[in-house]
């Protein structure tokens, strides 16, 4: 008859908590790598121009999108920029949670197909510290991504320049 050595179940329960708090670890510390390298701009850089002008700058992710942080209505929100998009466009699910309501559908055409979208406005959009307001956009029931597309019924209201992999916003000038 064998006898089992109880100090050796223990050791042996002791090596497997530390390979898995190991493991636990590990993705805690390269989770943080890897949401910097999808959104290089949780805080995007922001300065004034010398004619007082507001001005984002933002560094492409290693796809090559922009993808920054911003509000709708002063609740944070992911965008990826998007100039083939005419609208913004948000998916219903975000919409929902930003108590965004649709005013009519209408049939959009997308990389995906046509799909039937609903017609919104959104009160204040800011990224970083240029602000938008009263922003066109529509409630997209087909996207399931949790970001929002910045489309150029946002992007038309600033001037927008890409140099290398970074890309500079700034607000437009009035002139009247």
């Amino acid at each position: 008859m064998t006898e089992v050595d109880p100090t050796n179940k223990i050791g042996k329960t002791f090596v497997w908590l530390a390979w898995i708090i190991a493991l636990a670890l590990l993705v805690f510390v390269f989770q943080d790598a890897l949401d910097e390298q999808y959104n290089p701009n949780s805080q995007p850089e922001i300065r004034l121009t010398d004619l007082g002008q507001a001005e984002v700058i933002l560094q492409q992710n290693r796809q090559g999108h922009y993808v920054a942080r911003g509000t709708i209505n002063n609740e944070s929100v992911t965008f990826l920029l998007d100039t083939g998009a005419t609208q913004v466009s948000i998916p219903a699910h975000i919409a929902d949670k930003l108590g965004l309501v649709g005013q009519g559908n209408y049939r959009v055409q997308t990389a995906n197909g046509s799909v039937t979208v609903y017609k919104t406005e959104i009160g204040q959009l800011s990224l970083g510290n240029i602000f938008l307001y009263n922003v066109p956009a529509h409630i997209n029931p087909a996207m399931k991504s949790d970001e929002i597309l910045l489309g150029m019924s946002a992007l038309k209201q600033v001037d927008f320049t890409q140099t290398g992999k970074k890309l500079i916003l700034r607000e437009q000038r009035n002139t009247y």
